[in-house]
């Protein structure tokens, strides 16, 4: 059975229910943005559904699918996950868990600008895994930060489907475009809506509350050369070490558009 919530709803091309360029820094990054729009959609969907929780025995929160590199709603999740853990402790009910749809990405391009079609043609080679016997029969809160086409969550009944995973679904979104006159590209207008240029990149990589995420390694690696160690010229050794390894970890250096960025990262931290 599936169901979903939406905490802000997009009706009109020119009126953001949200702090756009909060979610776009939240995108890039930012953690502090993420721990508020955590308890945003928190206090949003415990104040529709708090009966339909209570009654749970047992509760599986997963993130949108990802292989190593955390995603931003991976964040936006892990800090969902501590308000409804202290909702459910006050409640005297068991906490919730953590599981995860594990996803080999097989291409580059940055969707936010296509349709449907597009986007679903453009997954379609990816592949997933879930462990099936660990949610079966669980009530299953799966949390992304924008439904902009429905094309994730096609993507992960289709997953279901295949491993015949038996449960209750609930996806949760901070936001969700409802005006379908609207074209997809909307969502890459909130992507960058605060990223311009490195400038702005490098001054969110400053912040404390900074953390890497897939956005923005596939962005560092994509830049052009000169971009490229201009942006690592900015960062600490240790900042450096952690891009490098995030990005081997997601098998990085295998895809030839990313080949050349990490090899210049590699020579410099020998």
């Amino acid at each position: 059975m599936n169901r979903r919530y939406s905490l802000h709803k997009i009706e009109f091309e020119n009126n953001c229910p949200f702090d756009a360029s909060a979610y776009s820094r939240f995108k890039f990054g930012d953690t502090l943005i993420a721990q508020n729009f955590g308890k945003e959609l928190f206090d949003g969907f415990i104040k529709e559904n708090k009966e339909l929780i209570l009654s749970q025995n047992e509760i599986v929160l997963l993130p949108s699918p990802y292989f190593s590199i955390p995603t931003a709603s991976d964040f936006l999740c892990e800090y969902f996950k501590k308000h409804l853990n202290y909702f459910l402790f006050q409640n005297g009910k068991k906490s919730c868990v953590s599981a995860k749809i594990h996803r080999n990405q097989t291409y580059i391009q940055d969707y936010g600008n296509m349709s449907y079609e597009e986007r679903v043609k453009l997954i379609s080679g990816d592949t997933y895994y879930i462990d099936r016997t660990f949610i079966e029969g669980k009530f299953c809160l799966l949390i992304d930060d924008i439904k902009i086409t429905g094309s994730h969550e096609v993507t992960v009944n289709r997953i279901l489907e295949q491993y015949n995973v038996k449960g209750d679904f609930f996806f949760l979104y901070y936001a969700e475009l409802i005006n379908k006159e609207i074209h997809p590209s909307i969502e890459n207008h909130y992507n960058y809506f605060s990223i311009k240029s490195i400038t702005d990149i490098i001054a969110l990589m400053q912040s404390e509350y900074f953390a890497f995420n897939t956005r923005i390694v596939k962005y560092i690696l994509n830049l052009k050369i000169e971009d490229f160690k201009a942006v690592l010229s900015s960062l600490s050794i240790e900042k450096q070490k952690e891009l490098f390894e995030w990005a081997i970890s997601n098998n990085y250096h295998q895809i030839p558009e990313y080949q050349n960025s990490i090899s210049i990262l590699d020579k410099l931290l020998s």
